[in-house]
């Protein structure tokens, strides 16, 4: 290793977030910053040891830096160029690539990203997007039952308020007519203005 090859190491080494800075973050995006991180420390790496290997040959060198910003900002969910979401369809998108610059060239890196993946254990955008939605309507839904469920022993109760009625008011009828006491009742006509 040479003195260049040397401080480019170091300096890869410096640029990782440190341990206390990755804590800092809230505890739902503890992970992001490290696999973050981990996508940005390990690109740079594979960078820097392609160009040692293959110095005549800059395009993989580039690719590779590509492919791994690409990952850190799907990671980090600023994706520039792509949809956002995390698959590698998405990654080729974001790094200005073809797909099979991963499937066929780069499958280390593609295998990084989905260990990077389920390590974040993230859902995309789309799919929080549709979990909270779900969650809203399964609100509503059960806001509805109750609802439901009310208005039945509401209708129940005047079900019975009604009955109650209709026999106290045939009551009344059995025992006008037994007193011998003729009263008027709105089907007899009585009570219109003539």
């Amino acid at each position: 290793m040479d003195g260049r090859q040397g401080q480019q190491m170091t300096t890869a080494q410096d640029n990782a977030p440190a341990h206390d800075e990755q804590d800092s973050g809230s505890t739902d995006h503890q992970t992001e910053p490290a696999a973050a991180g981990i996508a940005e420390t390990v690109g740079r790496v594979l960078a820097m040891a392609a160009t040692a290997a293959s110095p005549s040959r800059p395009g993989d060198t580039a690719e590779i830096e590509a492919i791994t910003d690409a990952m850190v900002r799907l990671l980090v969910g600023t994706p520039l160029r792509s949809d956002g979401q995390l698959t590698i369809k998405s990654l080729a998108e974001e790094a200005g690539l073809k797909r099979n610059k991963l499937t066929h060239k780069h499958t280390g890196l593609k295998d990084l990203f989905y260990a990077l993946v389920r390590m974040q254990d993230a859902r995309p955008k789309v799919v929080d997007s549709l979990k909270r939605k779900n969650d809203e309507l399964t609100q509503k839904l059960t806001r509805l039952r109750t609802e439901h469920d009310q208005l039945g022993t509401d209708l129940q109760q005047l079900a019975r308020v009604v009955h109650v009625l209709e026999v106290e008011n045939q009551q009344l009828r059995e025992s006008a007519s037994s007193d011998g006491v003729g009263r008027a009742s709105p089907r007899d006509g009585a009570g219109r203005h003539r």
